[in-house]
């Protein structure tokens, strides 16, 4: 739920896991943009990625957020994608917070993958009506311009070297976590017994 007049940023992502470089973009747009909080939106099933690997049951990519951002003032979990089921689209999540608060301005947080496929999205026509782009800038790589139709901010954050799938491959190989993703996820990480055998 949203409260009245609220500066919201909206993060989704599959987060198979989320990693620090997650937490660290949504900690500095935040604060780069005054922003009440930050929604760590899990995708239920991520129509772009559906069979081109494995995905974790969205339940459990849910403990994994919510064990990355424990602790963290301004950040929280939303379910909104996983209650509503089916493929997940963000147009369709915007408008759902939209609905909820008229009042409230949403902040869309992309990286610079996210940023460069954005013409591919459902619907992606309307999501200029529907929030801000927040486009999160790393040295050496800066997300590419969306359309002309689109308002948006740049927020620069520091390069960190860490990604899902290096997570993934890594728990896969039998290395450990430590230093690119909260204690609580690789903890819940080895309890679900994800990423086991892959590689």
């Amino acid at each position: 739920m949203t409260g009245p007049g609220e500066r919201i940023g909206v993060l989704g992502g599959t987060f198979d896991p989320p990693h620090n470089g997650h937490l660290v973009a949504a900690a500095d747009v935040r604060k780069a943009l005054g922003l009440d909080r930050v929604l760590f939106v899990v995708a239920n099933v991520p129509w772009q990625k559906v069979g081109t690997r494995p995905i974790s049951p969205a339940d459990q990519r849910l403990c994994l957020v919510r064990a990355a951002i424990e602790g963290i003032e301004g950040l929280e979990a939303s379910t909104i994608e996983i209650d509503r089921g089916g493929h997940s689209y963000m147009v369709d999540t915007l408008a759902q917070l939209r609905d909820q608060d008229p009042s409230a301005r949403l902040f869309l947080v992309l990286g610079a993958d996210a940023a460069g496929g954005l013409r591919t999205w459902e619907r992606a026509d309307e999501l200029p009506h529907l929030a801000t782009l927040v486009l999160v800038d790393r040295p050496g790589l800066s997300c590419p311009p969306p359309p002309a139709s689109f308002t948006f901010e740049r927020v620069a954050i520091p390069q960190l070297e860490v990604s899902s799938t290096e997570l993934r491959r890594r728990v896969g190989e039998g290395r450990p976590l430590a230093g690119l993703t909260p204690v609580g996820v690789a903890t819940a990480v080895d309890r679900f017994g994800l990423y086991r055998g892959r590689r």
